[in-house]
């Protein structure tokens, strides 16, 4: 139960009558009685899904704290989505009694679908509504929120995935030079390779078959991804990117996921990307994906390093 401020007044009858009243117009209204969207699995199994495929390999007690789920309830969901082959455990370095979680690719796959119809759904209860509503709607989402969060210790950190603006094409440049240089000693030719990258997708900018998103985190920039339109049938992957403070949090994997929701939904057959063999933590999240390896070359860039160039493809 949440603690009680000793000095505050206690909630009158209709107080409490009005907030049972929203949660049964929200459950109702949501679906969230029903079989959650439409499948086998629980909305409790889709959330632990969710955790599973946006965070950084949790522990078991980690998603069992953030989640509120009791210890052996958790443990039974997880048997479950382990029996249907959905699961990797692998030792925790810092505590051998715990094991790091993830999906493997095929849990990664069945949780794509169930992760664009919610997608779906919001987007068509918001349709349903006039822009200056939408907003309205949003905003006082955000309010029940924070009200509701206010007395955590630490606030929830507020992430959000918007369209680019005037601006933000300098700062992707700014940090892919900056970053690459500290931690792998790259020099500006790669900061050119992006630029250029940049200013050809706004040149050539085709807004049916291309996207970029910026990551904002508590309203600073974090991160971005973009998709390319290659050919006809084949999507490029393109300019992920977090800041250092972004990390650990999953939303390496968010942004990759809609990148890869959005090529499913303009109907590409493919989607390509490349990278550089020593991006350890970019070719994890790609590989959790289903993106296969399909082309290795050795070269030497960005000051002389010697690097290899790989070609990642994955089918939509």
């Amino acid at each position: 139960m949440a603690n009680m401020d000793a000095g505050a007044d206690p909630p009158t009858a209709a107080q409490v009558q009005a907030l049972r009243g929203f949660n049964r117009f929200y459950t109702r209204r949501m679906g969230v009685l029903d079989p959650y969207l439409g499948g086998e699995l629980s909305l409790t199994e889709v959330r632990v899904l969710y955790e599973l495929a946006h965070r950084d390999q949790p522990t078991a007690s980690e998603l069992g704290r953030d989640l509120g789920l009791d210890a052996g309830y958790l443990s039974r969901i997880l048997r479950r989505i382990d029996s249907r082959g959905w699961l990797e455990r692998q030792p925790s370095p810092a505590d051998a009694r715990q094991s790091l979680l993830r999906l493997n690719a095929a849990g990664h796959l069945a949780f794509a679908p169930l992760q664009q119809k919610s997608r779906d759904e919001a987007a068509a209860l918001l349709s349903s509504l006039p822009v200056p509503q939408r907003e309205q709607l949003i905003a006082a989402m955000a309010t029940v929120q924070r009200l509701l969060d206010a007395s955590r210790a630490a606030p929830p950190r507020t992430v959000v995935l918007r369209d680019p603006r005037p601006g933000d094409m300098g700062w992707v440049v700014q940090q892919h030079g900056e970053i690459y240089a500290r931690e792998y000693g790259w020099n500006q030719e790669f900061e050119a390779l992006v630029a250029q990258i940049a200013g050809e997708f706004v040149r050539r900018f085709q807004p049916e078959w291309e996207r970029c998103w910026i990551a904002e985190v508590d309203g600073e920039r974090a991160g971005s991804v973009f998709v390319v339109r290659k050919s006809a049938t084949v999507a490029q992957l393109r300019l992920l990117i977090l800041t250092p403070q972004a990390r650990g949090h999953g939303l390496g994997a968010r942004l990759t996921d809609e990148a890869i929701a959005f090529a499913r939904t303009r109907g590409y057959r493919r989607m390509v990307l490349w990278t550089n063999g020593n991006l350890q933590a970019a070719r994890h999240i790609y590989a959790q994906r289903g993106f296969r390896l399909v082309k290795s070359e050795p070269y030497r860039g960005y000051g002389g390093h010697a690097l290899v160039g790989e070609t990642w493809e994955l089918k939509l």
